[in-house]
């Protein structure tokens, strides 16, 4: 991408108000989702975060332009060290989450990172920015028994509702999949033969995950169910389906939040059945390092924290259970 002196076009006070020439510049904001999904490689999900707060930040700077129009003006190129640090300021105050607040303070680092390799600014305001640190915090999971209970109660369901969620909860909790990998599986990712199932994770990085004869036999008895009950679908057919072909990612999370009636866990979704996958084949002797393989994650810290996960809930039930601990031993020593 050719920048066209930015810096001189936007020493103009007035520079907010002079006319734009769509012929001159593409939209900046759409270039910049370009360079996330084509060069970074970045999943849609943070793509589309990333894009929706650079444009929250360059109305909070000028509300009067519109950051997707084909214009040169584009406020952020102008924008100092203290103009982003005051909307991370405002944007602070009005309650999100530090989570959320650290994610938007990446936006503007990727924003100014781009700006700057592609010639159109010459430094960087964001260079300086320092996010704040993120809250360790250990993922909520459902107890075995919880979810085998609900995987009993669905098993002999003759719906398809209840059989669809069936099969979604059973992948999910045998195999680690993130919502989105077992969204767009499709047949042709499943080898019966080998045995395995070929899986498009984050940043397009595939990986193979084993699958025992149990669930391939559960996955051919859905195929069946799916193909009766949607005969039009075109391949490769999606492994799970909904009335368009591929489900979509709202109807996929309420399918898992409604059939967890009877877990314990307060946010059910998806992810909880990835960290229980995770947390269970742990408490079960299997290996840190393979773990992370069956989750795709690209560092080892990153499934770390399983093992942290793991040592609460040993410490937890040693603490309920034990009449050593601290709190059985007032009740238990002699009075």
């Amino acid at each position: 991408m050719v920048c066209i002196e930015f810096s001189r076009i936007y020493a103009i006070p007035q520079r907010r108000h002079a006319k734009s020439n769509p012929a001159k510049q593409p939209a900046m904001l759409h270039k910049f989702n370009e360079y996330l999904r084509l060069e970074l490689n970045r999943s849609l999900h943070t793509v589309a975060a990333y894009c929706l707060d650079v444009k929250e930040f360059s109305l909070w700077l000028s509300p009067e332009i519109n950051p997707y129009a084909c214009s040169d003006d584009f406020p952020p190129l102008s924008a100092t060290t203290a103009d982003i640090r005051a909307w991370l300021g405002a944007t602070s105050r009005r309650g999100i989450s530090p989570a959320s607040l650290r994610r938007k303070a990446q936006s503007i680092r990727a924003l100014y990172r781009w700006l700057l390799i592609t010639g159109c600014i010459s430094n960087n305001p964001a260079r300086d920015l320092v996010l704040a640190k993120k809250a360790k915090k250990l993922p909520e999971i459902a107890k075995e028994n919880e979810i085998e209970t609900t995987l009993l109660n669905l098993k002999d369901a003759t719906q398809f509702q209840l059989q669809r969620a069936y099969i979604i909860l059973l992948i999910f909790y045998s195999t680690g999949l993130r919502q989105e990998e077992l969204r767009t599986l499709t047949d042709n990712d499943i080898d019966f033969s080998l045995k395995e199932m070929r899986v498009l994770g984050k940043r397009s990085k595939q990986r193979v995950i084993p699958l025992p004869d149990k669930l391939l036999a559960e996955i051919r008895e859905w195929q069946k169910i799916r193909d009766q009950k949607y005969p039009e679908l075109t391949e490769p057919k999606n492994l799970i389906a909904g009335i368009h072909g591929q489900i979509s990612r709202s109807k996929l999370f309420q399918i898992v939040k409604e059939n967890l009636p009877n877990v314990s866990a307060a946010h059910k979704s998806p992810h909880l059945l990835r960290h229980s996958f995770a947390t269970a084949m742990l408490n079960h002797g299997a290996e840190l390092n393979s773990v992370k393989e069956f989750l795709g994650h690209s560092s080892l810290s990153t499934t770390q924290i399983y093992t942290h996960l793991s040592y609460a809930e040993l410490r937890k039930s040693y603490t309920q259970a034990h009449p050593r601990s601290a709190s059985n031993s007032k009740e238990n020593s002699p009075g």
